[in-house]
């Protein structure tokens, strides 16, 4: 098989793990659906606050992925439930950070148990080299796609559109 049978096989590939994720984007849906009373928007904000540390809600938004209004709309809930606090942000008064309280890290705990044991319960079944192999090729393409697909873009090339560098 030459190179250009591996770039064929990438595209057939590349379409069947399509109707994958499509089958599993719609699985988690299902799921979350199910979990709504156990808050399922919290996770995200909360897991990467505590992952992170302080954000301003403008950082919290880009790096979740999630518009701005929906942050603070969440943020808000969370604030009076006692799961996140506002503190002055000392290298800019005028800014404000969230962190989580105790209560909001007790609950990022408790989520990622629930998630972890249930996803463990997915994967029970399996050898144990291929759950180690499927959870280091899902992070390797998840880290590939947000590098390809969801970073920043370049800036574009100067005037005369070439690459400064090139030559």
């Amino acid at each position: 098989m030459g190179a250009e049978d591996d770039g064929q096989d990438g595209v057939a590939e590349g379409a069947v793990l399509g109707d994958e994720i499509v089958r599993m984007t719609r699985q988690m849906g299902a799921w979350r659906q199910r979990a709504r009373e156990e808050h399922w928007g919290d996770r995200l904000l909360l897991g990467r606050l505590t992952d992170s540390g302080p954000r301003r809600a403008t950082d919290l938004a880009a790096d979740t992925l999630l518009d701005l209004s929906t942050v603070s709309r969440q943020i808000r809930s969370l604030v009076e439930r006692g799961l996140v606090e506002r503190r002055p942000d000392p290298e800019d008064r005028r800014g404000t950070l969230l962190l989580p309280t105790p209560a909001g890290a007790q609950a990022v705990r408790a989520f990622r148990a629930q998630r972890n044991e249930r996803l463990g319960q997915v994967l029970a079944g399996w050898p144990a080299e291929e759950r180690q192999a499927f959870v280091r090729l899902l992070g390797r393409f998840n880290d590939e796609f947000a590098e390809r697909h969801l970073r920043a873009p370049r800036a574009a090339p100067g005037p005369g559109g070439g690459d400064a560098g090139a030559g």
